[in-house]
């Protein structure tokens, strides 16, 4: 977070400040956010989109969408699949989007269910955006402008850790280690050989499995404060799960992903030439199906490491698949208000917008919704 000690001295010494518009309010305190607050240009949240009425296989790889090169300043960060849309333009190109955006973005240029679309989005959005200016960044720091020498980076957007990015990622190292939002060039090779042994050649759901739990073992090994508890846990899964669906050309969608075009979306933010995104709309239902194959040939309980190496311990107060409504209420009760303790006015109402949105997708799959600052007037 921001060291607004440090930040008050440039402000004292007459160098004017500026917090980015896409800049995290998640975590400041009551006198951090008197500060930054009064800076910003609030934007009402608008709702999020509905389905795509065309969810059939379809090029993306297209003249209009093509890839470009990062242009100096455009943001990129754990996330390969966003990082991919935003070189080509699904996003906006320099990372930063409105929750609105990336919904379309990921449904139009993956075929995201709807459902899930909204649902990682605004979870997304309540812990790593900016719920006054309306927008989230992709990817990792954002320093702020207008000051000699310059101010103190802020850690936004999804780069934001054990939230979405997390421990034992696929290709990108724990944040223990230094760097948890660059490609990593020996993880990618650990995933080749994993492709190779059990997949011949090819990532797959089989693969999946077995280098999910070898992930994990790497972290217990060797990261004393690796952590592996809801919301990461339930990601973490996902994420061993998406390559297979979106990250295959729809007119095969056999769940069968090449190296080549693996290393395309992983390291190079590409997708290969004339690429068909998925086949059909994959929702919630689908990702869940995938996540049960990775995880039941080696069940991991969620828990973390309890300062040292080897010390993995089961946490029973975690979220499991077992109840997918202590996930979200868990997650809105404790991280969300945990970040946010006793937010007013703009904030508040951007807070319980957001929140509203979120559960949407939830409403018919028996879960009360909550509402840990009270019910919105």
């Amino acid at each position: 977070m921001i060291c607004f000690a440090a930040l008050l001295t440039f402000v004292l010494a007459g160098h004017a400040l500026a917090f980015p518009a896409h800049g995290s309010l998640a975590g400041l305190s009551a006198d951090e956010l008197a500060r930054v607050l009064p800076t910003l240009k609030r934007a009402i949240p608008s709702p999020p989109p509905g389905p795509m009425n065309d969810t059939s296989a379809k090029a993306v790889n297209t003249p209009v969408n093509s890839w470009l090169p990062l242009a100096d300043g455009d943001i990129r960060g754990p996330c390969p699949g966003l990082n991919t849309l935003a070189s080509h333009g699904y996003l906006p190109r320099n990372g930063i989007a409105t929750p609105a955006q990336i919904v379309d973005a990921v449904q139009e240029g993956f075929n995201m269910g709807n459902d899930i679309a909204i649902f990682v989005t605004y979870a997304a959005m309540l812990v790593d955006g900016n719920l006054v200016t309306n927008l989230l960044s992709i990817g990792g720091k954002s320093s702020l402008t207008g000051t000699d020498p310059p101010a103190p980076a802020i850690v936004g957007g999804l780069n934001t850790h054990a939230v979405f990015e997390g421990d034992a990622s696929t290709t990108r190292a724990d944040a223990f280690f230094g760097d948890n939002h660059s490609f990593n060039e020996s993880l990618f090779q650990e995933l080749v050989s994993f492709s190779n042994k059990f997949g011949a050649g090819n990532y797959n759901l089989s693969v999946a499995a077995q280098f999910r739990f070898q992930r994990i073992q790497d972290s217990i090994a060797t990261n004393p404060t690796f952590s592996f508890v809801s919301p990461r846990y339930y990601t973490a899964y996902a994420e061993s799960v998406f390559p297979t669906v979106f990250f295959v050309d729809g007119r095969v969608a056999n769940g069968q992903l090449s190296m080549d075009v693996a290393r395309g979306f992983f390291q190079n933010m590409s997708m290969p030439p004339g690429f068909f995104r998925t086949n059909k709309s994959a929702g919630l239902s689908a990702i869940a199906t995938g996540i049960g194959q990775v995880f039941l040939p080696h069940p991991i309980e969620p828990g973390s490491n309890q300062g040292a190496v080897n010390t993995y311990e089961v946490n029973p107060n975690s979220a499991d698949f077992t109840n997918f409504c202590k996930l979200y209420t868990d997650f809105v009760n404790n991280t969300v208000k945990g970040l946010y303790p006793n937010p007013t006015g703009d904030l508040l109402n951007a807070l319980n917008a957001n929140l509203g949105f979120f559960f949407q997708p939830l409403a018919g799959q028996g879960c009360a919704q909550v509402f840990p600052f009270g019910q919105p007037s």
